[in-house]
């Protein structure tokens, strides 16, 4: 079965349908769902899938455990200076304490955490912009006068280690089946890539908020873009496989907007089985990041950049990000929530606005 979540007013290119078709046919899988985010990858981005008896570890990717989290920083509204914090991030270099958080966990590629990556991965002050559901924001523990930071990252270079060395000895583009040594050994390290990116949001959060001097620092939400999860129903046991996709069945979500567009905390609506139970992660991307500098040189010159005078306040080191991950590269946020209220997947609680985006 393959689902396109979409109305007459989104827009989903085409080869990220083919993409989504050519892996639907592959054995073992159940169910395949494009979400309005849908978007052209090596494996298509903004997809969910359901198999049987049977993982497929080339569809989540070298990023296993990305996704995002939202934190506290018991800053009030009145008394965050965007100039002063962006001076303060400015000079943001180093990971202090970084074996508070470590323990005693042995994790390869340790000296990736803390570090936010490339892409659109991002560390981001946000405040409450319109509340539709007060009651359940106040159970997440958010306050419409307060600043929260926004992470979204992964697992780095784990991720990506782990994808290689399963392709390479297993050739897993087969598939690995239920019971055999080689799918134990890969959930085992997938597992552990969760961890390991959850810990790096944690970290980076820490990080950041520190920077800014943050009065709190705790983790009110928590969501996974890419992971294979098991999942128990009435006829049996299923393999979610998410590829830039988040979790129905955890409890609120943030979707995330572009660095110059609100992002949404929502509820996602219980027993989403038609939809592999999953909801759009983001905006997802409507132009490839190859040609998005030819595309915005023109809206972005030289100078403009020099001078830093873009609509968001934005902190880089990697000058391309200014293009590759520019809001006109991305689909329209706001399109992609509504396709899914008129699916009835998702409640809105509230918006976030952007203030502060950090992509060093």
């Amino acid at each position: 079965m393959i689902k396109i979540v979409k109305s007459e007013k989104s827009w989903i290119e085409s080869n990220a349908v083919d993409q989504l078709k050519k892996i639907a046919t592959l054995k073992g899988i159940i169910k395949a769902v494009g979400l309005p985010d849908l978007h052209i990858g090596k494996t298509p981005v903004g997809a969910s899938y359901m198999t049987k008896d049977i993982i497929y570890p080339h569809i989540i990717g070298n990023d296993i455990g990305c996704g995002i989290g939202l934190f506290s920083t018991g800053l009030k509204k009145t008394k965050f200076k965007i100039d002063k914090s962006m001076k303060k991030l400015e000079k943001l270099s180093s990971i202090e304490n970084i074996d508070d958080f470590i323990g005693d966990t042995d994790f390869p590629f340790k000296e990736k955490l803390g570090t936010i990556g490339s892409g659109n991965h991002f560390a981001e002050f946000e405040e409450v912009d319109k509340v539709y559901d007060e009651k359940a924001l106040n159970e997440i523990g958010v306050n419409k006068n307060e600043i929260y930071l926004l992470v979204h990252s992964g697992s780095r270079r784990y991720g990506e280690y782990i994808l290689n060395k399963y392709i390479k000895e297993y050739s897993c583009q087969n598939g690995i089946e239920l019971g055999s040594d080689e799918f134990n050994e890969y959930m085992n390290e997938h597992n552990k890539a969760v961890e390991f990116a959850k810990l790096n949001r944690e970290i980076i959060a820490h990080k950041v908020s520190s920077c800014v001097n943050a009065k709190e620092n705790k983790k009110l939400l928590d969501s996974i873009h890419n992971s294979i999860t098991q999942k128990k129903v009435d006829d049996g046991v299923y393999y979610i496989h998410r590829k830039g996709a988040s979790p129905s069945d955890i409890g609120y979500i943030v979707v995330a907007g572009s660095r110059g567009s609100n992002s949404y905390i929502v509820k996602p609506m219980d027993n989403l089985f038609d939809y592999c139970f999953s909801i759009s992660h983001g905006a997802g991307r409507k132009w490839s990041r190859f040609g998005c500098k030819e595309k915005l040189e023109k809206v972005y010159s030289k100078k403009y950049v020099r001078q830093n005078n873009m609509k968001c306040n934005l902190i880089y080191s990697d000058k391309s990000v200014i293009y590759e991950e520019a809001p006109e590269a991305y689909k329209n946020i706001e399109r992609v929530i509504q396709d899914m209220l008129d699916e009835n997947m998702i409640e809105v609680v509230a918006t976030l606005k952007p203030l502060i985006t950090y992509k060093r």
